[in-house]
């Protein structure tokens, strides 16, 4: 069992898309997927621009944030972060995790290309901001699967 996490700021907006992707886009029943926010309060729900654009692409998000906990942390195979930023606090906050703790962009490009770009934050934004993020999200997801399938 392979079990993601997703984490960025408030899990209101690119995590809870990149989770809404996997999920859509995973076809093995051994990877499970959350997410979660350095910063986030629980039980909130995603911003409704994100709800829209997953929607324009056919994938439904009922999604409430979550506060990244140790549990969470733990129950982790792989933690994914949205910015080195988020890298840096996930393993600040809980450093016996940053053995298996990367930026999404990090984990899913060649080593060789030095990839290190973050995934632009459209909180607040409008709507084609979050297709935006959403369309950088879908990329990296795709090449998540692939790597987590094989």
């Amino acid at each position: 069992m392979t079990n993601v996490l997703f984490v960025c700021t408030g899990n209101t907006c690119r995590s809870p898309m990149a989770e809404a992707l996997l999920k859509h886009g995973k076809s093995s029943d051994h990877i499970q997927v959350k997410s979660a926010g350095v910063f986030a309060v629980d039980g909130y729900q995603a911003s409704p621009n994100a709800v829209e654009a997953l929607r324009e692409k056919g994938i439904s998000s009922n999604h409430q944030s979550s506060g990244l906990t140790a549990e969470l942390a733990d129950w982790a195979t792989i933690i994914l972060t949205m910015t080195n930023q988020h890298k840096q606090s996930v393993i600040d906050l809980y450093p016996h995790v940053g053995r298996k703790t990367y930026t999404l962009t990090e984990y899913v490009s060649d080593p060789e290309e030095g990839v290190t770009q973050d995934i632009s934050d459209p909180f607040g934004g409008p709507l084609p901001m979050y297709r935006q993020t959403l369309t950088d999200l879908e990329k990296l997801i795709e090449k998540l699967i692939l790597k987590l399938e094989k």
